[in-house]
């Protein structure tokens, strides 16, 4: 009998120009920690480690050595999960305060997120689930400044149009199935 083995995805590492800069913005703005820095001992250039979660010495990490003159993006996005729409509101006032470039708000249906470019126009997601699941990919925008309940019932009336859908529930056990096949 065979084990199926699982990775699961626990950290990345983004080139970058500026280090103080970049580092000012994922531990000051979003709240990382720092957990080790250095040079690489592969390469010429300085490290830094930064995590949330204490099972994890590292869940990104900053890497010097970013070229000056990218003509495209060196990610498509980097997402940051919160656990209310207290605290998603919270994050859009902190960017919104920090002057953050491309500031907005969208749905999902399984979640509802704000997105906005970092110092150096790297695309950030932060997001907290929403009891729904529709097929992806799906983006509508919402406007959180509204109430919760408000936002709450138009997310899941919205959510319930669409051919797919399902309880959160019910797609965590239909993502069980697919996994464990």
């Amino acid at each position: 009998m065979s084990t199926k083995i699982k990775p699961k995805f626990t950290h990345c590492a983004l080139f970058v120009r500026d280090l103080d800069r970049m580092l000012d913005f994922y531990t000051r703005v979003l709240g990382l920690v720092v957990t080790d820095r250095g040079k690489a001992v592969s390469a010429p250039v300085d490290m830094v480690f930064m995590s949330n979660d204490p099972d994890e010495h590292h869940q990104f990490v900053l890497v010097t050595g970013r070229p000056e003159k990218v003509d495209f993006h060196l990610n498509q996005q980097f997402s940051f999960l919160v656990d209310s729409l207290a605290e998603l509101r919270a994050m859009h006032t902190r960017m919104e305060e920090e002057k953050m470039t491309n500031l907005r708000c969208a749905t999902h249906g399984n979640a509802w997120s704000i997105y906005f470019d970092d110092p150096e126009e790297n695309l950030i997601e932060i997001y907290v689930h929403t009891p729904w699941y529709i097929p992806q990919p799906h983006l509508v925008s919402f406007d959180l400044d509204k109430p919760d309940a408000e936002i709450i019932a138009e997310t899941e009336k919205h959510c319930r149009e669409y051919s797919g859908f399902l309880s959160a529930d019910e797609r965590k056990s239909e993502m069980a199935r697919l996994i464990d096949a």
